[in-house]
């Protein structure tokens, strides 16, 4: 029984630690959840189509939310996907690149803007790397990434080390 409620007490520091991404001050940035839901509604009105993409398991949960964004009702596509149509101008793209910088990123971005598409960046390093400049607004997400895990070497053991944090909030 004292296992279960050791793993029961884990699991809640687990959630509130994900939950605490969406809580905790991202000033000078406004919320993500705001920038999303704002750049969401407006090309749902505007009736542009909504592209997802990132790499690796970022790129995983971006699939999950692209789901999800299709199961509401819009016109949701995931970059790559052979039925993924050409981006332009009414549309929006939503790039994960948590420590601010992956090439195929950047490129994905360069390509949505030449297009006129509007690009939101999700990233927990808005001020490093070059992704940034492609991006119309950008959803901060106060998380560890790998490139800033310093493997709890103050002694403090992340529960989610390697960015499980940032890869996880985009679903939650």
């Amino acid at each position: 029984m004292a296992e279960a409620s050791m793993s029961s007490a884990l699991a809640s520091q687990i959630c509130n630690h994900l939950a605490s991404v969406f809580t905790a001050s991202t000033d000078p940035h406004p919320p993500p959840l705001t920038v999303l839901v704002d750049e969401i509604s407006a090309t749902a009105a505007r009736g542009g189509r909504v592209f997802l993409y990132g790499v690796g398991r970022e790129g995983l949960m971006l699939r999950a939310l692209c789901m999800r964004l299709f199961h509401l009702g819009l016109s949701a596509h995931f970059v790559f996907d052979m039925t993924t149509p050409p981006i332009s101008q009414p549309d929006l793209l939503i790039a994960s690149a948590g420590p601010g910088y992956f090439s195929t990123v950047d490129a994905i971005c360069g390509v949505a803007t030449s297009g006129g598409a509007r690009v939101v960046l999700l990233t927990a390093q808005p001020e490093l790397g070059s992704s940034v400049k492609y991006a119309s607004a950008v959803a901060y997400l106060p998380a560890q990434t790998m490139a800033d895990d310093g493997g709890g070497g103050n002694g403090h053991r992340s529960l989610l080390p390697t960015g499980v944090a940032l890869i996880q909030s985009p679903i939650k």
